[in-house]
Order: structure tokens, then C-alpha cells, then sequence
């Protein structure tokens, strides 16, 4: 619905309903490992052998049987007719062979220091063991997800990756809000296409236009003379709420056009990062199939002063005594920089006292 700035603010959480309750994880599609980072996993990954598949060696040195050189020392010295082959660390030891003797360890021809069965070796699947269970579906695929794909041989990993139409809408040349968002879709798994829309018209076809997932449109929110974005939300599709009780972002609406969710934050930068992270991360992480996100505890060094009946979202910065309240509306760019988390505080609450707890949210 379309309301004028006098008209009833809707709740958050029955906004972000409005948004993404019926949104779906988008079809799975298939990539190559290399370009699996940052996505989210479709589904479980399974080992399909053993890492290593035998005994490998974990440095360099000679192979040998342990059990034939036990107990040997420089006073006691073991002789071998012919040298223990030499293998590399990562190099599947010889048949016969179960222990990696350091290069100091055989001397002009003898075994002159003592070793145990398994030293300096790694056995089979002692790194992953087959049919063990690497990622479950939901993930994103970090770099240390790769390392233990590539090591099982997985070439390619079925993901989704949600794409999310980005508009511009104004008439403004500097536009530093709608990369910052591109960046952060990026990061929450999707994948962004840029364009840039002046006037109602060219906004409606913007939103209408494309394949994406989910339209999120950034400026011209709002209820002056020059703020076309919810007018052109109305003739594209539905706008299902216009005006959020958040603070800062009030001037934000949700709606849908073509079968999919839009979006429309506030210009200002704050505005649209707390409108982003209150309603537009958790619609690309339902988009994606995401695994949930969970806030942290963490204690607060000043205190947090909020009004009954809106849910503020707080910028704070992390520290080694707690976090700090950077503040919300009317953040200055200097001071937005420096958060890494946001605190919710709820509508039914006051804020927070320092010293106490409060759930915080990474950016």
C-alpha cells in the first residue's frame, strides 16, 4: 500500500514477512570449484574416497619398515644392505614400508636413531575419510572449504546463487550506496546486475525488466516532490508496505512485480546499509538457501537510549572491552566506516545499560 508521511509505520518483522515469507531458495545450478567461493552450497558435499588413500609421508626422509630398524642409536646402529628409498613429504610410502626416517636418521649406511611404526607418516583417511559428510547444504564456500574440496579431487559444486537486480533511481551522479549493496549481496551469496533508472517510467521498467531474482531499488523512497520509486513500485507490481517502523530507513517499502520481491531503501547511506541489513540480507540468504545467521552476545561499553515503537538499528564497533554504540539515523560516513555490527533493539524496548549484554549482528 501506498501511505503518505502521516500514515501508521508498519512493524519490521511483518515487513520482512511482507518481503520474503514467500519467497524460495532459487534453482541449484553447477560451477566450477574455483568459482564456488563466496556461494552457497546446494546441498550436502560428500567425501568419495579416503584423504590420503594410504600411507603418505608427512616430511621428507627415507621409508622403512619400523619394525626392522626399532631401537637403533648412534651407539647402536642398524645396517642396511642397500639405502631405505627416499620420499617426499606428500609422497605415498613404498609397499613394505610404514615410518619416515629424518635424513639424519641414516648415516654412511646404518640407521642410527630409533622409530616408531607410523612416525612421520599420515595413514589412510586420516586427513578425510570416505562417505564423511564436508559440508552441509546452506554453506558458504570459504576458502578453507576449498582446500578440502580440492583435496577429495571435487571439480565442480552445485550452489545457488540468487541474482538480485540493482536500480538507481535519481538523478545524482555520485552513487557510492548502490555499489556498497552490490558488495554486500555479494557477500551474502548473490550475484548483482547494475541499472540505473530517472523518472517513473524508466523505474518501472526497471523493476519490471531483467531475470532477476528480486529487485532492490536504492533512492527515491521517500514522500518529497522527487521521490518516484514507491509511485512506480505501484504501477509495476504491489507495494505491500510503505513506511517502516525502523529507524533509521523508515522510508523504506517492500512489494513485488513480475512474481518476485522489490525492495526499495533510502538513499542516505546508513539508511540503506540498515534497511539492506534488516530486510534485504535475510531475503538473498532465503533466495540463496542459506544456512541461518546468528547473532553473538557481546557486552556494551555505553549505553544504548531507544524509542518504544520502532525497532533502531544501532552501527557499533568492536573493541577489547565490549562493543560501542557508534549510533544510527544521521550516522556520519566517518563514524559508519569504523562499525562492524549492528544491534536491533526491539520496539518494545528502551535500549540497553552498559555493561549489559546485547545480541550483535556482523555486518
Amino acid at each position: 500500500m501506498i501511505r503518505n508521511a502521516s500514515s501508521a509505520l508498519i512493524p519490521l518483522r511483518e515487513a520482512a514477512n511482507l518481503l520474503s515469507g514467500e519467497a524460495a531458495p532459487v534453482a541449484p545450478v553447477t560451477v566450477a570449484l574455483a568459482a564456488a567461493l563466496g556461494r552457497i552450497s546446494a546441498g550436502a558435499v560428500v567425501a568419495g574416497s579416503d584423504v590420503p588413500v594410504g600411507l603418505t609421508a608427512m616430511r621428507d626422509g627415507f621409508a622403512v619398515d619400523a619394525a626392522s630398524v626399532g631401537g637403533a642409536s648412534a651407539y647402536a646402529p642398524i645396517f642396511l644392505g642397500r639405502p631405505p628409498p627416499w620420499v617426499e613429504a606428500g609422497q605415498p610410502l613404498p609397499s613394505g614400508t610404514d615410518a619416515v626416517l629424518p635424513p639424519e636418521g641414516f648415516v654412511d649406511g646404518m640407521v642410527v636413531a630409533d622409530i616408531a611404526p607410523r612416525e612421520g607418516v599420515c595413514g589412510a583417511g586420516d586427513d578425510v575419510a570416505g562417505s564423511e559428510r564436508l559440508i552441509e547444504a546452506g554453506t558458504r564456500i570459504e576458502p578453507l572449504h576449498l582446500l578440502v574440496l580440492e583435496a577429495t579431487g571435487l571439480k565442480a559444486l552445485d550452489v545457488r546463487q540468487p541474482l538480485l537486480r540493482v536500480v538507481t533511481a535519481g538523478a545524482s551522479s555520485l552513487d557510492t550506496v548502490s555499489p556498497l549493496l552490490r558488495r554486500l549481496i555479494a557477500r551474502a551469496g548473490g550475484t548483482t546486475e547494475a541499472v540505473r533508472a530517472q523518472g517513473v517510467r524508466d523505474i518501472v521498467e526497471a523493476i519490471r525488466g531483467g531475470t532477476a531474482d528480486a529487485v532492490l531499488v536504492v533512492g527515491g523512497s521517500g514522500f518529497g516532490r522527487s521521490d518516484q520509486s514507491a509511485a512506480a513500485l505501484a504501477i509495476a507490481g504491489e507495494v505491500r508496505a510503505h513506511g517502516i517502523a525502523m529507524r533509521p530507513g523508515e522510508t523504506t517499502a517492500v512489494g513485488s512485480a513480475a512474481g518476485r520481491p522489490v525492495l526499495l531503501v533510502p538513499g542516505r547511506p546508513e539508511a540503506a546499509l540498515a534497511a539492506f541489513l534488516a530486510l534485504g540480507r535475510p531475503l538473498v540468504a532465503r533466495l540463496a538457501g542459506a544456512q541461518d545467521r546468528l547473532p553473538r552476545r557481546h557486552v556494551l561499553v555505553r549505553k544504548i537510549v531507544s524509542s518504544i515503537g520502532l525497532s533502531e538499528i544501532v552501527f557499533v564497533r568492536s573493541g577489547p572491552d565490549g562493543v560501542e554504540p557508534l549510533g544510527g539515523a544521521g550516522l556520519p560516513l566517518r563514524r559508519l566506516v569504523q562499525a562492524d555490527g549492528i544491534i536491533v533493539v526491539e520496539p518494545e524496548s528502551e535500549g540497553f545499560r552498559a555493561g549489559e549484554e546485547a545480541e550483535v549482528w556482523a555486518l
